[in-house]
């Protein structure tokens, strides 16, 4: 064997179970974790740890667990009935594998690439044909018990066969083994199904290579690579870790929080140093935030993109949105997606804007529509505005604002339409045709005031 072969790694990846416990129709392993499926952590912390190739097996839902991880470059293998762990891993056809084997669980959201390349490298470093990855918890539970002799691994008992003095061992096994793809291709086959439950179980592989005097060991880690998600409750945990592990890596790259336990930011996000984040925000997706930025309470921030020195107040809803440096948005501004707002402009509260350029220094003070608009720079757009896009037809219509144009406010805008630079719009005024430069535009109904108009009502007798 090569060198290079003998170097290669692949992971498998178990995700075929139903997950009856989640009380849910999802499949348990596209339940999302800190906002992605958690089988999608498995699979990245795999490939960010070297693996060549990741094999995923699928079974109950697999329809739509492949839609999730076909995407990411792995293979699907269907496990037709579940009949146990060591069945599953058959199913990945271990044979046609060379190199070394990481089996691990779909469900184990919280392991990292750097664990993975731990125990690859103690496996490797020791010469081992198999290891099982081992952790010592305060309450073991319902977890397999590590039995050693003389330091040895001798054994690996299940909490429901183990004994009361067994049942005190609080080295546990975490369900993730590292073995040479030739042992697995050799052993798996021998394993039986003398249980209760007629299924055939990884954990015999250990004693099978014990008894052929294989070179077999527990590799000990910590207890995150231990948490796995079964339950809503264990999902809520999970995701609660993770959020916790973003929030510190956040901080020791120079990101401000008041209370980071209530700052929840998903791991593709990426903050710039002195970035300071209220309590209750929501960051998520392919977000990027500059430095020096504010982002106040009850802010939620989806696949945007923020530059340096911005205010995001309080109650703000941003969705795919682009914010150049130094603008200010909010409180309680919606942002809907493909809206860009240029350097710094102000958008105000409640204001809403959708498929919007906003032009430098442009201003949108307070209770504003805008939506499938070009707005130019230094724009003052009053109170009220209204960018009438949608018409009977159900297209869409462009408005188009040049530079340094005051809106009056109470103005509707009925696209498509365009206005001039240094153009200025009456409040109160619906524009329905092009307004050149430099000119003004009121549009409405002429007023007129009839004096005397409601004459006082004549006051009744009274009658005795």
């Amino acid at each position: 064997m090569s060198a290079n072969v003998s170097e290669k790694l692949t992971v498998i990846a178990l995700a075929a179970g139903k997950g009856t416990r989640m009380k849910s129709p999802l499949p348990k392993v596209l339940h999302p974790v800190a906002g992605r499926p958690m089988i999608e952590k498995v699979i990245q912390a795999s490939k960010q740890a070297g693996a060549a190739e990741v094999r995923v097996i699928v079974g109950h839902g697999q329809q739509l667990v492949r839609q999730v991880v076909e995407p990411m470059g792995v293979a699907c293998y269907v496990q037709e009935e579940q009949l146990g762990t060591a069945h599953a891993v058959r199913c990945a056809k271990p044979e046609t594998i060379e190199g070394t084997v990481v089996i691990m669980n779909g469900d184990h959201p919280l392991i990292e690439a750097s664990d993975i390349k731990d125990f690859v490298r103690i496996f490797r470093d020791e010469k081992c044909d198999l290891a099982v990855v081992t952790a010592t918890l305060k309450n073991p539970a319902e977890f397999g018990r590590i039995v050693r002799h003389k330091g040895d691994l001798a054994a690996i008992v299940e909490a429901k066969d183990a004994s009361a003095e067994t049942l005190k061992i609080r080295e546990i096994n975490t369900g993730i083994y590292v073995v040479k793809a030739s042992i697995l291709s050799e052993y798996l086959p021998k394993i039986q199904n003398n249980n209760s439950k007629k299924e055939f179980y990884i954990t015999d592989l250990i004693s099978l290579c014990i008894q052929d005097k294989c070179r077999v060991q527990a590799i000990q880690s910590t207890p995150k690579v231990a948490v796995g998600v079964n339950n809503q409750v264990e999902l809520a945990k999970a995701t609660r870790l993770l959020f916790k592990r973003k929030a510190l890596r956040l901080m020791e790259e120079g990101v401000l929080m008041i209370d980071p336990r209530t700052v929840y930011v998903e791991d593709s996000v990426e903050i710039g140093a002195g970035t300071v984040l209220y309590p209750n925000v929501f960051i998520r997706g392919r977000s990027r935030i500059g430095s020096f930025t504010v982002v106040e309470s009850n802010a939620f921030i989806s696949d945007s993109e923020i530059g340096d020195s911005v205010q995001v107040r309080g109650g703000s809803y941003l969705e795919n949105s682009r914010l150049h440096n130094k603008v200010s948005v909010g409180p309680y501004a919606r942002l809907r997606p493909e809206t860009e707002i240029f350097e710094e402009a102000h958008v105000g509260n409640f204001v809403e804007m959708k498929k919007v350029k906003f032009g430098k220094k442009s201003k949108a003070g307070h209770l504003t529509y805008l939506g499938d608009a070009e707005i130019g720079e230094e724009v003052n757009v009053g109170c009220g505005t209204i960018t009438c896009n949608y018409a009977a037809d159900k297209k869409k219509y462009k408005t188009k604002i040049g530079n340094r144009v005051f809106v009056g406010s109470d103005t509707q805008f009925v696209a498509p339409i365009e206005v001039g630079d240094d153009a200025i719009i009456g409040s109160g005024s619906t524009i329905t045709k092009n307004v050149p430069a430099n000119a003004l535009a009121v549009a409405r109904g002429k007023q007129f005031v009839k004096e005397n108009y409601t004459a006082k009502a004549p006051v009744a007798e009274e009658k005795e």
